[in-house]
């Protein structure tokens, strides 16, 4: 029996230390599995975002944006090559700048609404930078830069992920930018629902009551009533298909 209890001891010492070095990659990848996994590589993820329905295809490589206005259908089209504009199935010409701008926002949608998938685009740093509890729940919390090569316009900004322990879900995450004065934002996902095997979220959507707080302290902010609801982020009419 003695020796029963020290091996049971033994497999115990060996799961604490296995559980405390995972690493940012190891974390991001459970999220990812238990989230959706390969199937996120062989789907078309539909859905309405506010007045507007996006769809994305081939891994996450072609993103469209589709929504009518002054009676006029609007179709952008973001891939890794180019931005494309069609109104009324009409192809039009639009600036560089208006072109990178339309791209930043399309992937934005996107990005929010395939979290955790996209952390392991190539762009990507991930670095796990501790541990915090949020009422009674233990959480990984992961820092995220990205390359200024394929970074996207928004490059410079920094995020930050609570990764459940037990389920290894992003429950929340917050980031800052720099574009129209900067700022800091922090998310709370709720109306969690699987779609044909993916996993999709909504959000609360916080900012600081006072400006000066900055990404590090934001969950302190965020526990001890700093932060004021700004918005939520709600997916609608969510269809997901499978590529043959």
């Amino acid at each position: 029996m003695k020796r029963f209890y020290l091996f049971y001891s033994f497999l115990i010492v060996i799961a604490c230390k296995e559980a405390k070095s995972l690493t940012a990659d190891e974390i991001v990848n459970q999220a990812i599995e238990i989230s959706g996994g390969n199937l996120y590589d062989i789907s078309t993820i539909s859905f309405d975002f506010r007045d507007k329905s996006y769809v994305s295809k081939n891994k996450g490589t072609v993103l469209e944006r589709i929504f009518k206005s002054d009676s006029l259908n609007y179709t952008d089209i973001k891939s890794n090559i180019d931005f494309q504009r069609f109104i009324n199935d009409i192809p039009v010409t639009v600036s560089d700048s208006l072109a990178q701008l339309y791209s930043s926002s399309i992937n934005s949608v996107h990005y929010f609404a395939q979290l955790p998938y996209r952390l392991n685009d190539t762009s990507v740093h991930k670095e796990l930078i501790g541990e915090a509890t949020i009422g009674t729940t233990n959480y990984y919390v992961v820092k995220v830069t990205f390359d200024q090569k394929n970074g996207g316009v928004d490059f410079e900004d920094t995020y930050m992920y609570w990764f459940n322990k037990e389920t290894f879900k992003p429950d929340y995450l917050a980031y800052d930018f720099h574009t129209d004065g900067g700022g800091v934002r922090f998310r709370k996902a709720y109306n969690e629902r699987y779609v044909d095997g993916i996993r999709f979220v909504d959000y609360e959507n916080y900012k600081p009551k006072d400006p000066k707080e900055t990404l590090d302290n934001i969950l302190d902010a965020f526990l001890n009533d700093r932060l004021e609801l700004l918005s939520k982020i709600e997916l609608k009419n969510i269809n997901v298909s499978f590529e043959n």
